[in-house]
């Protein structure tokens, strides 16, 4: 007699996936596009430096200057995610996470007249989905690196952000302009730290 078939379940499901992701394939990942999170941190500066001090920024500014961070950051994501092939689950990952980010910022760019309340969910979405996904990937990337804090970090600030937003929404975007400002710079300070990081473990391992 032939095995029964077997049961599709969540559980059963993250299982396999999980077994398919592989720590040191993502630090080998990471490392070897080390410059696609030096760039992602380059736009998040940049993005809440300009909304932090362009005086007198309006709301079509700043959905115009959110959208073109959210969508570089996907495209670099997607980079990272399709250079090496896609057959363990990091790679989906990170292209999954870029698809959003580009979605994302893509939304933006074709809603110019969103309202601040609706950009204030719009961003504070994004911040969430990207916070979990850093989040999976930072655990699997502590196995391979030692101590390695800096992705969880972004991860853990991603997702605060995104649910303070949340739940206090009434003021609207422009009005919290300073935290979304101060979210980006931390956001992208740790990532360049993250990708000087693992330029240095590639070296170190000659991946590079």
């Amino acid at each position: 007699m032939g095995e029964p078939p077997k049961t599709f379940t969540i559980s059963s499901w993250i299982q396999s996936m999980t077994e398919n992701f592989d720590p040191m394939r993502i630090g080998t990942r990471l490392a070897r596009n080390w410059w696609t999170l030096a760039l992602r941190g380059t736009l998040a500066i940049i993005f809440g430096l300009t909304a932090l001090f362009w005086p007198g920024i309006t709301l079509t500014a700043l959905v115009f200057l959110f959208a073109a961070f959210a969508l570089g950051g996907g495209i670099l994501l997607a980079i990272a995610g399709f250079k090496d092939h896609l057959g363990n689950i990091h790679g989906w990952l990170l292209v999954i996470e870029g698809a959003i980010g580009v979605a994302v910022g893509v939304m933006a760019f074709i809603w110019p007249g969103i309202t601040a309340l609706i950009l204030l969910y719009l961003i504070a979405t994004w911040a969430i989905i990207t916070g979990i996904f850093e989040i999976i990937a930072a655990n699997q990337l502590r196995q391979d690196i030692e101590n390695e804090w800096l992705l969880i970090a972004a991860g853990i600030a991603s997702l605060i952000f995104g649910v303070l937003l949340i739940i206090w929404p009434i003021a609207g975007a422009l009005a919290i302009l300073w935290i979304i400002a101060a979210y980006a710079i931390v956001f992208g300070v740790l990532m360049l730290l993250l990708a000087l990081r693992l330029r240095k473990w590639g070296e170190q391992r000659r991946l590079l």
